[in-house]
């Protein structure tokens, strides 16, 4: 046995929701080997201390933007769409790979720090990102979200469009590194901004490669009745013509949903990604998860970027999420606090494929896990473990946060990201290229 944690609160988050008081929870190479009240009988290499300690899944955030997060708080109390075309788009427009690369470390320093463990990320520059993880030593889904604006009488083919070739290099090159622990998904930006002659070939090579896809659904009330008044559908139906869901798919946001698109996703067995944060900020109507659930989807939980929610903190998420659920239903039981965890850790592993690795505290599981430090005063007294975790934790309670045996963080540092370099490169690079581009005299 390599590591050993003794004397800790272990929740496990199995099907029977088991929490160890005063345990032992034990970890060879990458694996879980032992979890019970007693201290295993294989002497271990090393001990940690677990007293007053939670062990605890990882959290796993299912929707994110990551190297945007160098916009955080360049664009506040506005509306999408102006948030976008304002503020987003003509900084973005000069972010280059290296401007990527430094907002994409700060992010996963962040969700490390925070006690997240695998992350979904949709977005551009995905060679930069998965070199990034592949640094950092976490877990991600990582998608390239694909757009066709042509109309049928200009060319179009997925064998051979420049950014679909790119994306079919990316698969092959990235998908299932490190045993899985980085894979590759189909992306979409939404329904807006492509069509059936993209759609349906992505589908089909999604399904080929065996991969998921991520995209944003009825994100907004917009977005949702212009479909609805070119093509009499909604972005979930005219989706589903087109096999869209015949693969596993994370639908971030789905704020506007009609009821029979839940049944709809449902059935097709679809992940619904609740944004709870950044969707409040926008000033979007949100969805009433519970009714998601009741459909049959499997709901998780995401930050959005930290530009859009301000933070990339999943206990934010998780509380919020609670408690718009109660508020939303007149409910106090609407939402319980075990729900909300389940979000973020056994229904995230499952939006990315990784139910069977992840997402619990298991003999046999990959040890993905995260101490939360119990003996801050706003955590004690403790007298329900899950709605301590829920409603009164927040990212920084996070002692230690470790994948697959290794530790990322503890004890206040870093252990595989040099936070004061990105944050020189971030200084000195990349807020200067994109906030302070060089004027061409000839514009």
């Amino acid at each position: 046995m390599d590591l050993l944690i003794s004397n800790a609160t272990i929740l496990t988050m199995d099907e029977a929701m088991h929490i160890h008081f005063g345990a032992h929870l034990g970890i060879t190479g990458s694996k879980i080997t032992y979890i019970g009240k007693d201290a295993p009988k294989e002497a271990p290499e090393k001990i940690i201390d677990g007293t007053g300690m939670v062990v605890m899944p990882g959290l796993i955030n299912c929707h994110t933007h990551l190297a945007t997060g160098l916009l955080r708080g360049a664009a506040e109390d506005c509306g999408q769409g102006q948030w976008f075309s304002d503020y987003v788009f003509p900084r973005t427009d000069h972010m280059d790979a290296r401007a990527a690369r430094a907002g994409v470390d700060l992010a996963l320093a962040e969700c490390i720090r925070f006690g997240v463990t695998s992350v979904s990320d949709l977005y551009g520059f995905p060679e930069v990102t998965a070199q990034a993880v592949k640094d950092a030593g976490l877990k991600a889904n990582i998608a390239l979200p694909l757009s066709l604006f042509a109309d049928e009488s200009q060319d179009f083919d997925f064998e051979t469009d420049p950014a679909c070739r790119v994306f079919r290099e990316l698969v092959e090159q990235w998908n299932g590194h490190d045993d899985g622990r980085i894979r590759i998904d189909a992306g979409l930006q939404g329904e807006y901004t492509g069509n059936y002659r993209l759609w349906e070939p992505l589908s089909d090579y999604a399904r080929e490669m065996g991969l998921g896809l991520q995209l944003h659904l009825s994100e907004s009330r917009q977005e949702h009745e212009d479909c609805l008044d070119r093509t009499g559908l909604t972005p979930t139906q005219l989706l589903d013509c087109h096999r869209i869901f015949t693969v596993p798919v994370a639908c971030a946001g789905c704020n506007c949903l009609e009821p029979e698109d839940m049944t709809l996703l449902g059935r097709r067995n679809a992940t619904g990604v609740h944004l709870p944060v950044s969707g409040m900020k926008f000033a979007q109507s949100l969805p009433n998860v519970t009714e998601l659930v009741k459909s049959g989807m499997n709901v998780a939980l995401g930050t959005d970027s930290a530009a859009a929610g301000g933070t990339l903190d999943l206990f934010e998420a998780m509380k919020t999420t609670a408690l718009m659920a109660k508020s939303q239903s007149g409910d106090p039981a609407a939402m319980p606090a075990q729900a909300a965890l389940m979000m973020a850790t056994v229904c995230g592993a499952r939006a990315q494929g990784r139910g069977e690795e992840c997402g619990m505290l298991k003999v046999g599981m990959d040890a993905d896990l995260i101490l939360v430090d119990f003996t801050a005063p706003h955590l004690m007294p403790a007298h329900d473990i899950y709605s301590a975790l829920v409603y009164s934790a927040r990212g920084s309670d996070v002692a230690m946060t470790m994948v697959r045996g290794r530790i990322l963080y503890a004890g206040g540092k870093f252990h595989t990201i040099d936070l004061n370099a990105v944050v020189r490169e971030m200084s000195q690079y990349a807020i200067p290229t994109m906030f302070f581009p060089p004027i061409n005299p000839e514009d």
